[in-house]
Parts: C-alpha cells; structure tokens; sequence
C-alpha cells in the first residue's frame, strides 16, 4: 500500500557542537563534564513533489548507552560520532519511501550494519551494544519526523493515524493491536503544563556545607536555591546501587534539606524517584532499600513515586533479577534494556510495571513503547538525556502527547545551561521556570511543535 502523502529523503545534513557542564554529573559511578550534540537537518519530498526540511538534536550520550569495561569514553564518544556519519552515508544510497514510521523501521535493520563499519574501521574491541547505535541514530529519527509534520503542514503528533500510515500497529508490534494506529495513544493538542523532574546528582551539593567554593554564575548552587528558583515539586535521586548504607543516608539527606525548604514555601505536594542506573546486584538490594526509608522517614517513602531500572540491564542473562516483589511496593520502570518490543515484553515477564520513554533511542521507538505501555496498563514517565535546547523540546513534546505520563525530566538547564541560550527567549515558558512546571502547550506547532534556532 501507498499514500500520496509518503514521502522519500531528498538531503541529510548534519553536524556536531560540543558544550562544557557547568557542574560535573555522577551517575552510575561515572562522572559526565561536557556533551557533544548531534544535529541533522533532513529534506523529503512527497509522492506529489512537495518538498519540506526537519531538524532533529540529540547528545551523543555514549557514557549512558556504552558504558564499556575495556574501552575509554572517549573512545566510545568517537565511535557514536562516527556512527553519525556513516550513517549519513548510508541514508545517501538508501532509496526507501513511505511513512516515517516504515522508513525508521527499515533504517533499524541497518544500524548493525552501521555499526560494525564502525567497529573495523576504528579497530574496537568490543561490539556497538544496540543502545548506543538507538541514541546515535535518534536525531536522524527526530528530523525525519519533524520533515514530516513540516512537508503536510500538520503537527508530526496528528499524522500517525490510518489516514497516513500505510500499516496498523499490529506490524510494529503484535496481533493483537490489530487495526490500532498511533493516533489512538496520543493526543492531538499538547498537554497544556507538566511537572518537570530536577535531578539531585551523586555529586550535587544540598547544602552551603556541601560546597567547596561558589561558582557565583547567577544560577542556584545547593537542593534549597533549586527548589526555590525553579519552584520544584519532583526530584530524581542518583544513587549508587552498591552502597546501601550510602543511599539510605543519601535520601535522607535530601528529604531533610527537601521537606524544610517546602514547608517554608508552603508546598504539601511533592515527590522523589530513584534511579539505581543498573548497579544493585539483586531486587533484594531494592526491598531492603525500600524498607530502611519507610522505616526511617515515612514520609520520604510515601512521596517515592517509582524507582527505575535498579539491576543489570541485560535481562537475558540474568533471569533471576525479577522486579515483581519490588513492583508490588512501588512501581519499576524499565529503562536501559528497553530497546524494542520483545525487551518489553521480557520486562513484564521478569516483574517491571512501568516504562521510561525516551527520545535518545528513536521518535518511533518512544510512539510505539508509549503505545505498548497504554495498552498494558504500565506507569509512564519520560526522561531526557541532559538534553539541551531543541532535544529537551522534542522530550517535552512527547511527553506531553501520551496519555498517562507522570512528569518529565529536564536537567540541561542545572549542568549544561550554556547550550540552552536562545531557546529560553524563544520558549520562556520550557526553560524559565517559575512553579516546578513546563508549559508544554506552546509546543504545537508543525513538525515535532516547535521551530529551530538555525537550519545547518
């Protein structure tokens, strides 16, 4: 079958920026300073000859999709960045036409492909795990996408359904979301504001006495100023996952500092979630967690909204980390082994009830995911990558087209706030932010909702 609104890719552009953190970030036992973005501008053309550009952003976040054993970061930085441009090459011979859901789903068949080029070519030790080859493809995704809405001057949210895609559900997924398309799981105009997710890092101070010296930048420094600048209600807590003692004492710590500073602005509504990155060794490490906080600080564990993925992301090899006891206390969401839909339904199988989206592993990947996870009634949230500018905005945007999505995630303002210049004058309601929200209502425009600052 084919439409007349099917569209083939005429160019790819693309380049790569690279911004230093403010602060350093800490999370599964590595520390983060800088980021290098990956921009992709792609231009399509219909069946019908009309002719549009996307923009798609996204860091090429190797520590969190590669953390290698045998290889350095910045070896596993060079590859991702080269897979980039193999790829680019790869998209010059590729003659596919369709909707950009069939186009993304044969790009995926070649990403092995892709991937092993860059592996001889750089002489690595180790294979391209599918994740990293997800993140370094997803900005392709994004400005496909976005071409898309742009090419029908619709929004790329309100071109999902059977009037443009030649394919229901049930051939992304399984038979029994037979003659269901992505126009049922998504909404057609923005959630209107959203909680949005501060991140308290393994490193981040809490109070005056966690600082050293003061980087005096006019932004706030300790848990306090953060709370009272941006008016947060959801903080995300790095936690070690091999120390229970230290992250017993480090949530405790956080709520302490967290329940004076809200009780002196009069706010009775907040939450936490926890985010192990992979590093406890059993769902033991997470019940016992679990119990030391409810019996020390009630409180605390009450506002604990869901823990994500707290043990060892490659679930096939290790069948014995089943979540269900710890799903039936708090909600666990699947995070880094979710990279397609076989890992989620292998999730559910081992006990996980809920679903962390995100844009860094492919638009389509997060529509589909996002579609899965309605239908078998999982927790949702989404999260970023630390992604700044255009990346955070494409985030947001998805977040705020899926039913049932708790909050978004959005940090690049606390480590990397450099690569946000422009965008706050642009969107001030995304990155000014005054009451703990977002105001995800002006992201309905074409494409993926919002403009670029500058085309390649």
């Amino acid at each position: 079958m084919s439409k007349t609104t099917d569209i083939r890719i005429v160019r790819v552009d693309t380049n790569t920026e690279e911004y230093a953190y403010r602060t350093p970030m800490k999370f599964g036992g590595r520390v983060v300073t800088d980021v290098t973005l990956r921009n992709v501008v792609i231009e399509v053309e219909t069946r019908g000859g009309r002719r549009a550009q996307g923009f798609g952003s996204m860091p090429v976040g190797n520590v969190w999709a590669w953390p290698s054993q045998t290889l350095p970061p910045d070896k596993t930085l060079q590859a991702m960045v080269l897979f980039g441009s193999h790829f680019q090459a790869w998209l010059g011979e590729y003659k596919g036409i369709g909707h950009p859901l069939e186009i993304t789903e044969e790009w995926s068949s070649a990403y092995d492909y892709v991937a092993r080029s860059v592996e001889e070519h750089l002489h690595l030790s180790e294979r391209m795990p599918r994740l990293a080859q997800l993140v370094a493809a997803s900005p392709f995704e994004a400005a496909l996408h976005d071409a898309y809405g742009r090419v029908l001057e619709q929004n790329s949210y309100n071109v999902l359904g059977k009037e443009f895609a030649n394919a229901d559900l049930s051939h992304y997924l399984s038979a029994e979301f037979r003659g269901e398309y992505l126009d049922q799981y998504t909404h057609r105009e923005p959630t209107p504001r959203m909680p949005l997710y501060h991140l308290v890092g393994a490193l981040d101070p809490l109070t005056d006495a966690d600082l050293k010296e003061r980087l005096n930048d006019g932004l706030p420094e300790t848990l306090p100023e953060w709370i009272m600048f941006n008016g947060l209600t959801h903080l995300k807590i790095k936690l070690n996952g091999d120390d229970l003692r230290w992250d017993v004492e480090r949530v405790l710590a956080i709520h302490a500092v967290t329940a004076e500073t809200q009780r002196k602005r009069a706010c009775e509504r907040w939450f936490y979630s926890a985010d192990f990155n992979v590093r406890c060794q059993n769902v033991e490490y997470v019940l016992e967690f679990m119990l030391r906080i409810k019996e020390r600080a009630p409180e605390a564990f009450d506002r604990l909204q869901y823990i994500e993925q707290p043990t060892h992301r490659d679930l096939r090899a290790h069948p014995e980390n089943r979540m269900h006891r710890a799903a039936e206390i708090k909600p666990v969401v699947i995070d880094e082994s979710l990279v397609d839909f076989q890992s989620l339904l292998l999730s559910r199988e081992m006990g996980y009830s809920g679903v962390a989206l995100k844009t860094c592993k492919g638009h389509s990947e997060a529509l589909l995911m996002a579609a899965a996870a309605q239908k078998y009634k999982l927790f949702l949230c989404v999260q970023d990558l630390t992604c700044p500018g255009y990346s955070f905005l494409h985030s947001a945007s998805l977040a705020a087209r899926i039913p049932g999505v708790a909050a978004i995630e959005g940090n690049a303002r606390q480590y990397c706030p450099v690569a946000n210049r422009g965008w706050e004058d642009r969107y001030p309601s995304m990155f000014r932010i005054t009451d703990g929200t977002v105001g995800t209502g002006v992201l309905n425009g074409r494409g993926l909702g919002f403009e670029p600052l500058a085309w390649l």
